[in-house]
């Protein structure tokens, strides 16, 4: 069985570029393991603990491409860091992950554009195959010999 190393290596973000990711949760083993796994598989991650962390994060990093969010945190709920986060920078894409997606789905009746959703607790494969969906629109996976 490949280790947690080789397989999120099997799932590589691009090979121009590193994709950025912004980690946001808080619960911090969730954002540890959320960013290991990303950063594992070849992302360039940066974290956050709320969102107006997230925010300011954001004025001193350069842009990301894709936000991976708890839903429900203090301070601020995940769908409104993601849409002030969508003002600034369009073209981010936004997976929630969330134990609540009831919640998710109770004011916005459906996601936007390049936005999915990935219920807690997530396994590793999940997470990556979740995000490679999400940027591309397919898997991006090589195989990994067992």
């Amino acid at each position: 069985m490949p280790s947690l190393r080789e397989y999120a290596a099997s799932f590589r973000a691009a090979p121009d570029r590193k994709l950025r990711v912004l980690v946001v949760d808080d619960e911090e083993p969730v954002r540890s393991f959320v960013e290991r796994v990303l950063r594992e598989a070849g992302y360039e991650t940066a974290t956050a603990s709320d969102g107006p962390e997230a925010l300011e994060t954001t004025l001193a990093q350069k842009r990301f491409d894709i936000l991976v969010t708890d839903l429900m945190m203090p301070k601020m709920m995940g769908d409104e860091l993601a849409r002030r986060l969508r003002h600034e920078e369009p073209a981010i894409k936004v997976l929630y992950l969330t134990g609540f997606s009831d919640r998710l789905f109770k004011d916005k009746t459906t996601l936007w554009e390049d936005e999915a959703f990935l219920d807690k607790p997530c396994t590793v494969k999940g997470l990556l195959q979740a995000v490679a969906l999400l940027n591309s629109g397919r898997l991006e996976a090589k195989d990994v010999s067992d």
